[in-house]
């Protein structure tokens, strides 16, 4: 099955900068790596299905490939000063987890089928496990009234917490506990990226369609953010 030229595919492969601004947080983005990006996915809209899902499958087995499961652990303590070295070892396989979840939509993205499972997953909040059970027992011996000791797993959508672990990372890379988070590149550009995902979120959640160009622009909008936040954080880009 080839995906042939439509005005949707078009659009996805050709909205650039009429429709994409990055403002003040993009001044570090080079042309290449947006030309790049761009002509990645024109390579992969005139391919077929299969092979729509190796190319991205070629993105995602490079600088982020498969991390090993990431649990959301603690985190930094609100107005607390975390240094990079830490914020990196807390947060950066949590980052890549979930970027590399944001990948794998792409192949449905390319399609306009919003129904898809992995576009459904990656917003249902109860879909991934963030913690997993753990039990309560004492020496192996349940002490508890009901004898229940399995525990509760957290469960939220991966989405969910692909903005704490961004924001979070983000906040890290500053000089001093002084300097503002928003007055951050890192968060700016985490902020920037939230917006555009909210909006797609809000556009396929709901009434998720088969052929949505919106959100098709969204998702191509949000991916050339991400590739910006991800070199402000020393995390290689998804085409790397």
């Amino acid at each position: 099955v080839v995906i042939r030229s439509t005005p949707a595919v078009d659009r996805l492969a050709a909205s650039s900068s009429n429709e994409i601004g990055h403002g003040d947080i993009s001044n570090g983005m080079t042309n290449e790596l947006v030309d790049g990006r761009r002509m990645f996915l024109r390579n992969v809209l005139n391919v077929g299905v299969g092979g729509t899902a190796a190319a991205v499958g070629v993105v995602v087995g490079s600088g982020i490939v498969m991390p090993p499961m990431a649990s959301a652990s603690g985190g930094a303590t609100a107005g607390k000063y975390t240094t990079i070295p830490i914020a990196k070892r807390r947060y950066y396989g949590r980052v890549q987890e979930a970027v590399h979840e944001f990948l794998l939509m792409g192949p449905a993205v390319v399609k306009g089928d919003m129904t898809d499972p992995s576009v459904q997953n990656f917003f249902d909040v109860n879909y991934t496990v963030l913690v997993e059970a753990k039990r309560q027992d004492i020496s192996g011996q349940c002490t508890k009234k009901d004898g229940n000791c399995k525990g509760k797993e957290i469960r939220d959508s991966r989405y969910n917490d692909m903005k704490a672990s961004m924001y979070l990372l983000g906040n890290a890379f500053r000089i001093n506990q002084t300097k503002a988070p928003d007055n951050l590149p890192t968060v700016q550009a985490a902020k920037k990226f939230f917006k555009v995902m909210d909006a797609m979120e809000k556009q396929v959640v709901k009434k998720p369609k088969t052929n949505d160009t919106k959100a098709q622009q969204l998702y191509l909008e949000a991916l050339d953010i991400l590739d910006v936040y991800l070199d402000l954080v020393e995390l290689p880009p998804t085409d790397s």
